[in-house]
């Protein structure tokens, strides 16, 4: 039998992130949140007034300030308490609280975006030169300002907020079902023996050394998962709706422009992702038939990918190997850079074990005083780049909330995966720069392909996906299990090509895909993992000039749009380039994986 997996107390404190930075205790929290009522009463003192004076709009701008650096820590603290075991019932209270408490403030604030948008330009420009202090937020306005036409009136934005939680309900449950009530049966290696399988150790169990530990954990997930598969589809089917509810309201032509608006972001962005690397499958389908050779087998499956070409250059990584690694290997971003990394590292910002009933995955949580890391370390190279990941998702919140206005201070999610890949493209290059044996190179290559797969690939399917689906539920086509299974098989066969098996139960992977309730997020792992890789490759040729350029793009915010930070930090996502450019050395290391495995 494999390590059971312990409960959430007999974790050790120093693995524990301490939430006690954001409030001491669970009473100083509910006494926060019972403040936060205050908010709400001086916000609705606003109401009819932000166009009388440019004193009362910089009075607004600041109260708007207070209320996002108070409701983020009661929000992040809620959740981050629920993350930790989703089955608690006082967390899952928690959350439910802060959800109705967002309802009756956003009712409550309705009336502002209306407002604003009503101030003619003449009037508003005079409101700056009045009050000099309101330049700070201009760029802010104008943002709120160019959405007139998806603006709705008073009343109708108190409807939209009050249907927030409508909204939201379909990934709420969703996050629970996943992260608490699906149970899977063990999984059974060649030997007989049961090894637990979980969301968390399914990652795991798919790389190991053994086929049939790999069949067993994949068909006992995916067999288990088309046993919810009317209840999921129902689900997102629900998440879509919601979506398109919000673009039609909007006026929005499509529910993908509707979220990409938000950021900035040309739909064109999306459909050249999905262009370009569709246009590039040949690589693809070329590293997956080298794998298949490499690997000696008749039949590829699904199964398959994942386990290491090199499994006996294999070794465990522990978190304090980890982070020693990761440190050595970022220090190339300079010693200011690598202070902050340490003390993340030291002063407990990162929950690092898995426990029972622990959400699954990782993820980084940007907060005051300090951001928050999750993980469910498993001592394995993925983890560790996994670690890297998450803490340039930390270090990019944690240098945009140090160096810009709190109105700007928080980073749109296009740029999201942009530092969090960067670090993970500069822990391989230093990692395959410090050996010179062939198989541990083989090894770290092979690593460096499946990022390629999983990350440029897979992460466009999911994106494809996710466009499809959104256009088949506004042609006013039925989201059902067998339209979604269907679609997802299909796309599944296209992306991986004609020398992998494609597994009747891969069809059900939908299911477990959790960012599918992200609103469009999965298109911008593969944009910045494009961009990083450019990025990357930069600071490693030209060095400081590079870094410079790079950390003014982490200290950036949201203080411009997310194309033109990017191009401060020295890539055009306008083009399709730096995925071509992705792509080019994707096929360069399946070139050299297959020269070193001769």
């Amino acid at each position: 039998m494999s390590e059971k997996t312990p409960l959430r107390s007999e974790i050790p404190e120093q693995f524990k992130w301490r939430l006690e930075d954001v409030f001491e205790s669970d009473e100083e929290w509910l006494k926060a949140l019972e403040n936060a009522e205050q908010l709400i009463t001086r916000g609705e003192a606003f109401k009819g007034r932000l166009g009388e004076s440019a004193k009362t709009l910089l009075e607004f701008m600041r109260y708007d300030d207070e209320c996002t650096i108070a409701l983020y820590a009661i929000s992040g603290y809620a959740s981050q308490r629920g993350d930790e075991d989703t089955d608690n019932p006082k967390y899952q209270d928690y959350g439910l609280r802060v959800q109705s408490y967002f309802v009756r403030y956003s009712s409550a604030l309705a009336f502002v975006r209306p407002e604003l948008t009503a101030i003619d330009d003449e009037k508003i420009e005079r409101f700056y030169k009045e009050e000099p202090e309101l330049e700070l937020y201009r760029l802010a306005l104008d943002r709120i300002r160019r959405e007139r036409e998806h603006t709705l009136g008073e009343s109708e934005e108190t409807i939209m907020a009050a249907a927030s939680p409508l909204m939201s309900a379909a990934e709420n449950a969703y996050s629970l079902f996943e992260s608490a009530d699906i149970k899977f049966p063990p999984a059974k290696g060649s030997d007989g023996a049961e090894h637990e399988l979980t969301n968390s150790t399914y990652g795991v169990l798919i790389k190991d050394g053994d086929r049939e530990l790999r069949r067993s954990a994949f068909m006992n997930t995916y067999n288990t998962y088309s046993g919810f598969k009317n209840t999921v589809a129902a689900l997102y089917d629900a998440e879509v709706k919601g979506r398109i509810f919000n673009a039609t309201c909007r006026k929005y032509p499509s529910c993908l422009e509707a979220s990409l608006s938000r950021n900035e972001v040309p739909v064109s962005v999306y459909k050249n992702l999905v262009d370009t690397v569709r246009a590039n499958l040949g690589y693809m389908h070329k590293y997956v038939k080298l794998r298949k050779e490499l690997m000696h087998l008749d039949e590829l499956h699904m199964y398959d990918l994942y386990t290491s070409l090199v499994p006996d250059a294999d070794r465990k990584i522990d978190f304090e190997e980890a982070k020693a690694t990761v440190l050595d290997a970022l220090s190339v971003m300079g010693k200011d850079y690598t202070d902050m990394l340490r003390e993340g590292f030291e002063n407990r910002w990162i929950d690092v074990y898995e426990n029972v009933g622990k959400r699954s995955g990782a993820y980084s949580s940007g907060m005051r005083p300090h951001p928050y890391v999750l993980l469910n370390h498993k001592d394995t190279l993925d983890c560790m780049f996994t670690l890297a990941h998450e803490m340039g998702h930390a270090l990019h919140s944690y240098l945009s909330l140090k160096n810009q206005p709190t109105v700007y201070s928080d980073y749109v999610i296009f740029v999201a995966e942009v530092a969090s890949t960067c670090n993970e493209a500069l822990l391989m290059q230093h990692l395959l720069s410090k050996t010179e044996d062939r198989k541990e190179r083989a090894y770290l290559i092979n690593y460096f392909l499946e990022q390629f797969r999983t990350t440029l690939y897979r992460q466009t399917m999911f994106a494809e996906f996710e466009m499809l689906t959104a256009e088949m539920a506004e042609r006013g086509e039925s989201l059902t299990a067998e339209s979604l299974s269907s679609l997802y098989h299909r796309l599944n066969k296209e992306y991986y090509g004609d020398d992998v098996v494609s597994d009747p139960e891969i069809a059900y992977e939908w299911e477990r895909i959790p960012h599918f309730y992200y609103n469009f997020y999965v298109f911008q792992y593969a944009t910045g993992f494009s961009a990083a890789i450019a990025l990357s490759s930069r600071i490693l040729k030209e060095g400081a000039p590079a870094v410079a350029d790079y950390k003014k793009f982490l200290s950036g915010g949201c203080s411009a749009d997310p194309i033109t930070l990017l191009k401060i930090a020295g890539v055009d996502m306008n083009t399709p380039e730096p995925i071509e450019s992705a792509l080019k050395q994707f096929d360069e290391l399946i070139d050299e994986m297959e020269e070193l495995m001769k």
